[in-house]
């Protein structure tokens, strides 16, 4: 501690010198410039004028200026070592305005040299005029060395320095995803680009509604997607805003495919457009977990609520029911009635006339056999609470267009065969998400059974608000299917829909093994998720300390989030956060991003005014939605009565 005092006090003592110095040369300079003045006020003495003339002959004064700007270099190397109290109020301007004025005063005021006046007065206005200049000059220089330099008000939100480096390479291979992109780095803003180089590795969008999704991200998957060759699925929760995008760029790239694929239309609401397709295709029906699966499927995606009950009596009952119903019809003949429309009337049938049919069949004699003994000991609470259920559900299903869709045979869901690939647009309603969503879940359940295979054409498989379908499995899906080249796309608002729908546990496997994330806003437990998610990166940090003798400035550095829950929560339209993955042979060092992706909006919505509408299949009339209805009905009950009416006959030979 003494050490340091000493080493302050000749620091002082240095400055004063340097400063007496500078004093002294300017005095000595008045003297000898004015120095008519000063023999006329009888201020001269024989030893100054010695002195004088020797001092000039250094040549300190061959011009008015040398001696003055040695006078004010001695000042400045005073102030220099000046440590004025820091003070957060003294503005740059006024400093500025000091060292302006002082300046002009000090070295202007050598004009008046070159005035005609008397000398004594040349002398008052020369002394005084480079005296001012002098003190402005010193005044300036001390409130200098007060100024507090530090920059904690120019970036209130901290934004600076939460930039990071961003890839800037277009890197792209066979299967990526490339969006052009531009984001800012310590206030420059730089082109970058998000390279999605391996989509079989999952890619989650998510956004809150006008985030951007499917303006800046959907649209670019399923166009490069199909650019480059890919079979697809698109699950279009709003027909036919990604439908008819997926047909006319299917149009323009058709021959980008070796073997040029079939499109497909999958809608509830307008039948002129849409195909007909049968889930149950006895076909793709190997064995009776199949039917298991499509039964838990179908339930679930009607009675959400069960996902979080699965394994109660309750649930598990109506799931085992609804399978014995699927697999007595699968091998019925053959699986001449193995429909969706054909399992809700069968369903509907009279136990006593049921129960009978189905048992006939010996693979699922184990599943109807609580249904029968309780039927049998007139348990009928239990009957009820074990079928009811199920039948209820299934009955909200039993509508003339569901059941046209459901029971033809337009096309099958391999959309991935290379022989024949197909492009397949499902429409969901917002107004009828409910029933609607719970037969596409299951056309999407049969779907990916059929596609998830070694040997099969690349595929993109593409879900706009993911959570209105219900898809069981769908974590398995991600994490097996990237060796069969099965490119999974999830778009939802929240992670909390996900959760509410999918129960939490599901819903955390879906977001943790999901290898591509790419975020606009989103708000609460998500943006925290995420944040803590992308991580941490080294930011500068600045304090300030002003106390009544003296103001401290700490520089550090720490770290803090990269993208915090907040800038999240507040990103615009258009602008995205997220993290990309890569493959073994092709590395990507910076996997983070925070930018904006630019798209071409003018000729995107020209493109878009371009677009043709998707084709009428065929006129269908209400005429023969009606008669395909009555036919499933009546080809249940003829089932039946034949099979009663057999059954009677056996009973009787016995």
């Amino acid at each position: 501690m003494s050490a340091t005092g000493e080493n302050e006090q000749g620091l002082r003592k240095i400055i004063d010198l340097t400063r007496f110095g500078s004093l002294l040369i300017l005095l000595v300079h008045f003297y000898f410039f004015c120095y008519r003045a000063f023999e006329q006020w009888e201020l001269r003495t024989e030893i100054t004028d010695g002195l004088l003339k020797n001092i000039a002959q250094t040549g300190l004064f061959r011009g008015a200026l040398t001696s003055k700007l040695v006078a004010l270099g001695l000042l400045t190397v005073s102030l220099l070592g000046a440590q004025g109290k820091k003070d957060e109020k003294i503005g740059v301007k006024k400093i500025v305005a000091y060292l302006l004025t002082g300046a002009g005063l000090y070295f202007g005021s050598t004009v008046t040299l070159r005035l005609n006046l008397s000398a004594q007065t040349l002398a008052i206005l020369y002394v005084v005029l480079t005296s001012v200049g002098y003190l402005l000059l010193l005044a300036g220089g001390q409130l200098l060395s007060r100024l507090v330099h530090y920059n904690l008000g120019n970036d209130v939100f901290n934004s600076l320095n939460e930039t990071f480096p961003q890839e800037e390479r277009l890197i792209s291979n066979e299967y990526s995803i490339n969006l052009p992109a531009r984001y800012n780095l310590k206030g420059r803003i730089r082109s970058s680009w998000i390279n999605i180089i391996n989509p079989f590795r999952g890619l989650l969008v998510i956004g809150s509604p006008g985030a951007g999704k499917s303006w800046f991200v959907i649209q670019h998957v399923i166009k490069q997607h199909i650019e480059k060759g890919f079979a697809m699925l698109v699950y279009d929760f709003k027909y036919d805003d990604l439908s008819k995008i997926v047909y006319n760029w299917l149009q323009r790239n058709k021959h980008r495919y070796n073997i040029k694929p079939s499109f497909y239309v999958i809608n509830f609401d307008r039948l002129s457009v849409s195909h007909r397709c049968n889930p149950l295709n006895p076909s793709s029906m190997n064995d009776i977990t199949d039917a298991t699966e499509s039964a838990r499927t179908i339930l679930l995606g009607l009675n959400r609520e069960w996902i979080n009950k699965q394994g109660d009596f309750f649930v598990e009952s109506p799931i085992n029911f609804v399978t014995a119903v699927i697999w007595f019809l699968r091998k019925y003949e053959d699986g001449k009635y193995c429909t969706l429309p054909h399992v809700i009337e069968l369903m509907q049938a009279e136990y006593d006339e049921l129960f009978p049919v189905l048992n006939t069949q010996p693979e699922i004699e184990v599943l109807v056999n609580p249904f029968i003994t309780a039927y049998q000991n007139d348990a009928m609470e239990q009957l009820e609470g074990q079928v009811a259920s199920a039948k209820i559900g299934m009955a909200r299903l039993a509508s003339p267009q569901l059941y046209w869709v459901l029971s033809g045979n337009d096309f099958t869901l391999d959309i991935n065969n290379p022989k024949e690939p197909k492009i397949v647009c499902m429409g969901n309603n917002p107004e009828k998400q409910q029933i609607y969503g719970a037969v596409l879940s299951l056309y999407v359940s049969r779907l990916v059974r059929q596609v998830n295979k070694k040997g099969m054409q690349k595929c993109s498989l593409v879900f706009d608000e993911f959570p209105t379908i219900y898809f069981n499995n769908i974590d398995s899906l991600i994490a097996t299917a990237r060796s069969n080249k099965v490119a999974t796309t999830l778009a939802m608002q929240d992670f909390s829909q996900l959760k509410k729908d999918y129960g939490r546990e599901q819903a955390d496997v879906i977001v943790n093994i999901t290898g591509n994330i790419v975020s606009g806003q989103v708000m609460g437990e998500t943006s925290k998720l995420l944040s803590e998610r992308f991580g941490k990166i080294m930011q500068d940090r600045q304090s300030i300390s002003i106390n009544r003798t003296d103001t401290s400035i700490s520089h550090s550095k720490q770290l803090d989030s990269a993208i915090p829950a907040s800038k999240i929560a507040s990103l615009s339209s258009g602008e995205f956060v997220g993290l990309v993955a890569d493959n073994p042979d092709e590395k990507i060092k910076l996997k983070m991003f925070h930018s904006e992706i630019l798209n071409d909006h003018q000729k995107l919505s020209e493109e878009v005014s371009r677009y043709e509408e998707i084709p009428i299949v065929s006129n269908i009339t209400q005429q023969q939605v009606q008669d395909n209805f009555y036919q499933i009905k009546m080809d249940i009950k003829r089932m039946i009565g034949e099979e009663v009416e057999r059954l009677k006959n056996e009973k009787a030979e016995t």
